[in-house]
């Protein structure tokens, strides 16, 4: 699968200390888990929840998901051993809670050798310095931690998350300038899935890559808006033979629908098509 359009339509949050959910997440149509050693464990269970999670990742069961480990921060009791514990594990990437310059990357880097990282941006800070952490030579993924920013911004709750447009867009230019996977925040309403839609349509329509969520519920609207729809795969193989045909010929411009279809235009059509194969794929 190529790398670029590997999905990440959807991103669950599972509690790694959860046996029950570890093993339900073995079933579940998603792209990608965050396996959370950090805010869905208690206390009292953050040591526990390594062995348990790690038990399960070598049980493994899950298939072609993502698997992303979020540890506590490094400035915490558990961080360092939650990190070191992650490497040994069999997951893909491991996930650093509020990262907020490129220096603390090296950090955990130095922790887990060349397993590949992810970010959370989540303060104001973050957003101020999303291109150096963007920039970090084993960053492979950002994560919106929307509920933290809006508490560090003091702001209030709004559909259209106007509060929020200046942090998600610094880090969505971020991560398009190193080509790295950018997913947008949870929708908190777990049971409100047209307020649900919205929000996904939103991040779609502004660049985002997929949605974490934190509900089996929210799986099929999350997959549906960050997945191309019908309509847009039939024109990406219409501007494509159009743009052919036309370059075959050496004569004219390719025209589709009334609109001129430059190469950019083509580019832009066999990502579209090459993520709708993917996505085929992962359901196959």
């Amino acid at each position: 699968m190529d790398p670029r359009a590997r999905p990440y339509r959807s991103v669950l949050y599972i509690p790694g200390s959860r046996e029950r959910a570890l093993d339900k997440a073995r079933n579940l149509p998603v792209d990608a888990i965050i396996f959370d050693l950090e805010d869905a464990v208690a206390v009292e269970e953050k040591e526990k929840a390594r062995d348990t999670l790690s038990a399960a990742l070598a049980q493994g069961g899950y298939g072609d998901r993502v698997r992303i480990v979020r540890i506590n921060g490094l400035d915490t009791a558990w961080g360092a051993a939650d990190a070191r514990a992650a490497a040994a594990m069999d997951c893909d990437a491991v996930l650093l809670p509020k990262v907020e310059s490129a220096a603390q990357l090296d950090a955990l880097a130095a922790l887990v050798g060349d397993t590949p990282l992810w970010a959370m941006m989540e303060t104001p800070r973050g957003m101020l310095n999303a291109a150096e952490i963007a920039a970090h030579p084993q960053l492979r993924g950002m994560v919106m931690g929307t509920n933290d920013l809006a508490k560090e911004l003091q702001t209030r709750f709004r559909p259209d998350r106007l509060p929020m447009m200046a942090g998600l867009g610094l880090c969505l230019l971020a991560a398009k300038a190193e080509g790295v996977i950018i997913v947008d925040g949870v929708f908190n309403a777990f049971k409100d899935e047209d307020g649900h839609r919205a929000e996904c349509d939103q991040g779609r329509d502004m660049g985002f890559d997929g949605k974490t969520i934190i509900h089996p519920a929210q799986i099929g609207v999350a997959n549906t808006a960050f997945a191309p729809s019908e309509a847009e795969i039939d024109l990406a193989r219409r501007q494509i033979a159009a743009f052919q045909e036309v370059e075959a010929s050496g004569q004219g411009v390719a025209v589709v629908d009334g609109k001129i279809v430059e190469n950019l235009h083509v580019v832009t059509a066999r990502e579209i098509l090459a993520k709708a194969d993917a996505i085929a794929a992962l359901s196959a």
